[in-house]
């Protein structure tokens, strides 16, 4: 029995045929115009397609786009997809040369290019959301070069450092995340069109034309990975992915910074909310905001990159439509996490009296006078390390503060060394002071302010160079719009 039915099942219509068509409105109707104009180009000036064939097909698509709103249209299964219905739209201008337009292309190398454009303008625009929380985290840390912190290993109080010490490690994160990103841009940059369905085509195409204008660096170059191999959707999603994982991180410190018993961030009033029954209540709520946001993320990226396991290496839906589109909330969700970031962290404070009591009654500048006792006192870091133990479990069992500490210290000196230490307090108190022990970590990478203002110059001039890329693929891009428009309105005065 001969199956002559035309419309497609209900079902099926109604659950992949219908969404997909939805998906092509909201997302690649706009680029699937300029791919088309870009190919009818290069159809003409490779005199596959006559002058005049050109003329007419361009005339009817400005007729097509001039005629149809597409926002409004609705799927009825008459065509199988929108591709389908705009070559149907030409047919009824053109007759049989409307199906000229398809020529040495297929649907395979023109949906991953689609695809690519779409995910393009994502990224860069995700990439400029970086580029100025970057920024914004280098004024801030610039700012706060000398405002003294207690940094914590495994949730204790481990050595006194500087916010902008800490920001300037988040900062690097942050840069090394943004060329993997800018990396996986770059492998979007290359064109898939002309590859046909998977093995190019007879006809004399100039693949590398339609590139051009289509403001790609160069053509994809094997054909058979042009439809085939989704390294730019993997290595996207995990470039994405890696960005709010190591953010979510730096979330959780000013979760716990914040809290109430450790106190060392201060958020202000216009970032926090109050409780509806508990009048004491200050409540960070950005930053748990930030937090999830941060994870959802994640969990979108790993979605679209699971997506892709174990598929076969060939054309496939797995890696169109429907998992392109559901990919594109990750944009939007870390994009939101970029954006309160950016205006959270610079508008924190640090509470520089909690972070003095934290100093000393922690004990957390003891590695300086272990270093101090090693330089002046002669002794080997072990035997030094030995008596600054000795003197803060004294301090702490005291409830003291380290620098009122110079007795414990004495006693703890006299019975590791069975002598008496020749310091003096006002040498031993600047040992144990938390100012004198980041400007002593003057090596690269230190606190201290002439290695960290090194550091920092180092991230604004890599921030500067990543900026400039971006700068000129989008004037490319720019440029190359502008040549497709040329030369198409040329073909029409043919």
């Amino acid at each position: 029995m001969t199956d002559n039915s035309v419309f497609p099942d209900p079902t099926y219509k109604e659950t992949v045929l219908a969404p997909l068509f939805e998906g092509v409105k909201n997302n690649y109707a706009g680029y699937m115009g300029e791919v088309n104009k870009a190919h009818l180009v290069m159809l003409v000036e490779t005199e596959i397609l006559s002058s005049e064939q050109g003329r007419d097909i361009a005339i009817a698509l400005n007729e097509i786009d001039a005629e149809n709103d597409i926002s409004s249209l609705t799927y009825s299964g008459e065509y199988e997809d929108y591709f389908f219905l705009v070559e149907a739209e030409l047919r009824k201008r053109l007759g049989d040369l409307g199906g000229a337009l398809h020529t040495a292309r297929s649907r395979n190398d023109m949906d991953h290019t689609l695809f690519k454009l779409a995910l393009q303008s994502r990224a860069e625009t995700l990439l400029g959301q970086i580029h100025q929380l970057a920024n914004a985290l280098i004024n801030k840390a610039t700012t706060e070069q000398d405002t003294l912190i207690v940094a914590y290993t495994h949730g204790q109080p481990a050595q006194p450092t500087t916010f902008g010490h800490y920001l300037a490690a988040v900062i690097e994160v942050l840069l090394r995340d943004a060329d993997r990103l800018n990396a996986a841009i770059v492998g979007l940059d290359h064109c898939p069109m002309g590859a046909a369905a998977i093995t190019t085509s007879g006809f004399p195409i100039n693949r590398e034309r339609v590139a051009d204008l289509l403001g790609f660096a160069g053509p994809l170059v094997n054909s058979y990975g042009c439809i085939a191999s989704v390294d730019y959707i993997t290595g996207l999603y995990s470039a994405i992915k890696l960005v709010f994982l190591h953010l979510g991180r730096v979330v959780q410190d000013m979760a716990f910074w914040s809290a109430f018993e450790v106190g060392q961030l201060y958020v202000p009033n216009a970032l926090v909310q109050i409780s509806s029954i508990m009048p004491q209540k200050r409540n960070p709520v950005p930053i748990e905001h930030m937090r999830h946001l941060a994870s959802v993320t994640v969990g979108r990226c790993d979605t679209i990159v699971n997506t892709m396991h174990n598929t076969p290496f060939t054309d496939m839906n797995d890696s169109e439509g429907e998992v392109q589109q559901a990919g594109y909330a990750a944009f939007e969700s870390g994009g939101r996490v970029l954006e309160l970031l950016a205006a959270f962290l610079p508008a924190c404070q640090i509470n520089s009296d909690r972070v003095a009591k934290t100093t000393d009654a922690a004990c957390i500048t003891i590695t300086e006078l272990a270093d101090t006792l090693v330089r002046d006192e002669g002794l080997s870091f072990r035997q030094a390390h030995d008596v600054a133990a000795l003197t803060a479990k004294s301090v702490i069992e005291r409830n003291s503060s380290l620098a009122h500490g110079f007795s414990d210290f004495s006693i703890a000196f006299q019975t590791q060394t069975a002598r008496t230490t020749t310091l003096t307090q006002t040498q031993f108190e600047t040992a144990v002071s938390a100012q004198a022990f980041v400007s002593r970590r003057d090596r690269t990478g230190g606190p201290a302010p002439v290695a960290l203002q090194s550091a920092l110059t180092a991230s604004l001039n890599q921030l500067t160079a990543l900026g400039t890329q971006q700068h000129q693929r989008s004037e490319r891009r720019a440029n190359a719009s502008v040549q497709l428009q040329q030369a198409f309105t040329t073909l029409t005065e043919h």
